[in-house]
């Protein structure tokens, strides 16, 4: 029996804002959509087009305010071919939320404040 990993779901308060954070921040796309037939919820699910694996956005139409994260001290891990650019990109656009030099990597944040790991392709 084998199993590989397929996607993860984030729940996100605005799909618009979200989807605009993460093609911008991470160039990630969307590929599929999934609605409730009564507009209770939405689902997208979006590529790094490269891999497989899916990041699924979920928004609920009844939930009111902020998601609870808990100490968030969970994350997703992204690697990058030119760090130094997606750091500059990432500092412009004003979501770098912590910085580790020793380790060479840092952290951006979504507008729900989800975390991601951003790390150099070689180190």
């Amino acid at each position: 029996m084998t199993f590989t990993f397929n996607h993860t779901n984030l729940n996100v308060q605005d799909l618009d804002r979200s989807l605009k954070f993460y093609e911008e921040a991470l160039g990630l796309t969307p590929v599929r959509t999934k609605e409730a037939s009564d507009g209770s919820f939405k689902l997208v699910f979006l590529s790094d087009n490269v891999t497989n694996y899916r990041l699924e956005l979920t928004w609920l139409r009844d939930h009111k305010g902020p998601y609870e994260l808990g100490e968030n001290e969970t994350h997703i891990c992204f690697h990058v071919d030119d760090y130094e650019a997606a750091h500059k990109k990432h500092e412009e656009m004003g979501c770098i939320c912590f910085e580790n030099h020793k380790m060479g990597l840092y952290f951006i944040e979504d507008p729900d404040g989800y975390w991601f790991e951003v790390v150099p392709d070689k180190r």
